[in-house]
């Protein structure tokens, strides 16, 4: 059986290659297709702005959110895909080199071919939800609730685009970026906009969206909606992004009010699967629904390592620490158990149970090293700290997604400080954090500099979350994946290093916006990298 359920995985596989070019027959970024989606919407339900509304939400984890039905891409699931290839091309997130893994063109940095799905889905998303949350703002009342979700929707879509094309705000904010899709835009002739004018306008946004939700009496209905709160953790992103570092930790603070971290004892088991656990301030809700679109397009089959209809379990494509990563990680901190060791052990897995529900069972550590039909045995520092919303070894690849933790404000509140010049004070809400909810036996360490910790502590409390590349770029820190003369647990093919200068770490636009958008001057900087180059370079973190 497992040959037969690999097999039908390696011709999806395969498909990557052949469907290259299939970008070429996709409509265009920045509007058109959401308008044809909106007057679908509008024939099939009466309720056209509660339909957009809800719409504007449940795009973002959607299984086959951008090729559809017929495409059976397993790489196609939204917001959940696109930060899961951004964390690929880092430095913290394993992949393997396989027949198998859709994701190898972010780990080995083609990904910035044009004519590739993988950069072009990335790309048109965010898009399309932005072209929703326009319709949105034009039609419904000013100030209204709905109005300012859809406001601060639109920024987090751009602000999933921005730090991608051009290097960091600090750096040269008037380097180019990306479009803005604004009232009266040519879209056949819509130029990139620079830092400042997209980070302004983001921002704007995010001023507009708390305003009116400050004021608001109407309640979001559920975490997959923005309320208040919401808005101030992405305005302090935004913030940390532009340099504007107290600001940044004033609304982090504002943004965590009313929430707590997960307990040592919370993040003892394999979680993060739960919109409901009471950390999470928002995220996408993943139903089984939605799930049952296709099964292989979620984050279950890809970052998780539990499922038993998975592309990571079936196929041994499990997503993993770096080694220098988790070198560094102390034996008392309880995130040194979110990966198995070089023997295949975890705590987290004791008391846990494998059950397909067909008589594969397995339990406790031997869960790493279990193999029949439909899973083989971890690799060497395999995550398990995604769980399984379904139980261990079930089928049903429903996990939700996080999008704001208030585990990530506490950190922001931390770096704004450190950054603004009140580390006395960063220390104690970076100590408090790590020795109240992770290690308490945690001292900030003498070796290391003040916002180089932060860093390392935002690389393990948010890995595979789909921060790596975004902080590195703000940071202008290097991409250290190995240490030339150590042990890496890279494959040779991705196995490089990129200076923070590289030119090729900014994206290139999809041959499809380019040949409709005659504004867009690409970017051209820097070249594929080569296996084994820079092994000299160094971050700060994993030194």
């Amino acid at each position: 059986m497992k040959l037969n359920k690999i097999s039908i995985l390696m011709l999806a596989a395969v498909a990557t290659l052949a469907s290259c070019n299939d970008i070429n027959e996709q409509n265009p970024a920045g509007g058109i297709n959401t308008l044809q989606q909106i007057q679908e919407t509008n024939e099939a339900i009466a309720s056209r702005s509660e339909a957009t509304f809800l719409g504007m939400y449940s795009m973002m984890g959607k299984p086959l959110a951008t090729y559809g039905t017929s495409s059976s891409r397993a790489d196609d699931f939204g917001y959940i895909s696109a930060s899961f290839s951004q964390d690929i091309e880092g430095a913290d997130v394993v992949v393997e080199d396989n027949n198998y893994n859709w994701f190898s063109v972010a780990a080995e940095y083609t990904s910035r071919t044009p004519n590739y799905a993988n950069p072009y889905m990335r790309y048109k998303l965010p898009y399309n939800q932005i072209g929703v949350c326009n319709e949105l703002i034009n039609a419904l009342p000013e100030g209204s609730n709905h109005w300012a979700q859809a406001k601060a929707v639109r920024a987090f879509a751009y602000m999933s685009l921005a730090p991608y094309f051009a290097f960091s705000y600090s750096k040269d904010k008037t380097a180019l970026d990306i479009p803005l899709l604004q009232d009266g835009v040519d879209y056949t002739n819509n130029p990139r906009a620079t830092l400042e004018e997209v980070y302004t306008y983001i921002l704007n946004d995010l001023d507009e969206a708390i305003a009116a939700l400050a004021q608001s009496d109407e309640k979001r209905a559920d975490k997959t909606q923005v309320d208040v709160n919401v808005a101030y953790g992405l305005r302090a992103r935004c913030e940390l992004a532009m340099g504007k570092y107290a600001e940044a930790a004033a609304d982090a603070e504002k943004a965590m009010q009313g929430y707590t971290p997960a307990s040592i004892a919370e993040v003892s088991v394999p979680s993060f699967y739960n919109i409901e656990d009471h950390n999470w301030m928002w995220g996408i809700d993943i139903t089984n629904a939605q799930e049952q679109v296709y099964p292989y397009a979620t984050s279950a089959s890809w970052i998780g390592s539990f499922s038993s209809n998975a592309y990571s379990a079936a196929c041994q494509c499990y997503a993993s620490c770096n080694i220098l990563l988790w070198n560094q990680i102390p034996a008392t901190d309880v995130r040194k158990g979110w990966w198995v060791d070089e023997n295949l052990q975890s705590p987290l897995l004791d008391g846990q149970k494998w059950d397909n529900g067909s008589g594969n069972v397995a339990e406790g550590q031997d869960i790493a090293t279990y193999e029949y039909d439909d899973k083989m045995a971890f690799l060497p520092y395999t995550n398990v700290k995604f769980g399984m919303m379904s139980g261990i070894g079930a089928a049903t690849n429903n996990n939700d997604w996080p999008l704001m933790r208030v585990e990530e404000m506490i950190l922001i509140q931390a770096e704004g400080l450190a950054r603004s010049g009140n580390e006395a004070k960063a220390k104690e809400v970076l100590t408090n954090f790590v020795k109240t909810y992770r290690d308490s036996n945690y001292s900030i360490p003498a070796m290391r500099d003040l916002t180089d910790e932060i860093w390392f502590q935002r690389r393990v409390e948010l890995w595979g979350e789909g921060f790596f590349v975004a902080d590195a770029k703000r940071m202008s820190k290097p991409i250290v994946r190995f240490h030339e003369g150590e042990k890496t647990n890279w494959p040779d093919a991705f196995k490089f290093n990129l200076a923070a200068d590289d030119g090729w770490l900014n994206m290139r636009f999809s041959q499809r916006e380019t040949d409709n958008n005659k504004g867009i001057i690409d970017n051209t900087g820097g070249s594929v990298p080569v296996p084994g180059q820079n092994g000299n370079l160094r971050d700060g973190v994993t030194d």
